[in-house]
């Protein structure tokens, strides 16, 4: 799971920030560039996009920072901020994009032979392409859980909705995911 600042660290970053330290900027950029980057990444399939949406998410974080309500998280802030970023993003293109083969990086397991790695690579590109047509609600919802590793509680606040809703969401997405797979075969 993705280790972040606490929360008097973020704090009295971004309250220096707020006052005029804004070099101080970069070090919330290299504490989250990873997790955005793979958020955007898991919901567009395309390392581009991933990159692009990413800078623009930092963009706007450093804009709207006076909007951020001091003794908050920050990183369920970003996170909410980046998803916006995407679904609008998302709503431009097409509705399902084809998945790209680079997708399921990351997928080999330590010692993996190539035929084993090729299998399990296979596998992630068919289970991410179902993920992909999923309705967004649910797409978001399983990618904050299980891609992006990260609690109901974060899921729920990220999303905005309750935490039953969260898991609501997740179990829906998770049996629509289901009904898909049964539908490939």
């Amino acid at each position: 799971m993705f280790q972040h600042m606490d929360i008097q660290q973020e704090t009295a970053l971004i309250a220096r920030i707020q006052h005029g330290r804004r070099d101080d900027f970069a070090d919330l950029v290299v504490e989250y560039k990873k997790p955005i980057y793979n958020l955007i990444f898991r919901m567009t399939g395309s390392h581009q996009e991933a990159e692009e949406l990413a800078q623009e998410t930092f963009v706007r974080a450093f804009q709207n920072l006076h909007r951020f309500v001091p003794g908050r998280r920050f990183f369920p802030w970003l996170y909410t901020l980046c998803l916006n970023l995407v679904r609008n993003h998302l709503k431009k293109k097409q509705p399902f994009p084809v998945a790209h083969q680079d997708m399921a990086e990351g997928v080999m397991a330590h010692g993996d032979n190539p035929e084993q790695s090729m299998v399990r690579r296979q596998e992630a590109e068919e289970l991410y392409t179902l993920v992909r047509r999923l309705p967004m609600d649910m797409r978001e919802a399983l990618v904050l859980r299980f891609y992006q590793d990260l609690s109901f509680a974060d899921v729920a606040l990220i999303l905005d909705i309750s935490i039953s809703g969260a898991k609501m969401r997740v179990y829906r997405g998770l049996e629509q995911l289901r009904q898909l797979m049964r539908t490939e075969d």
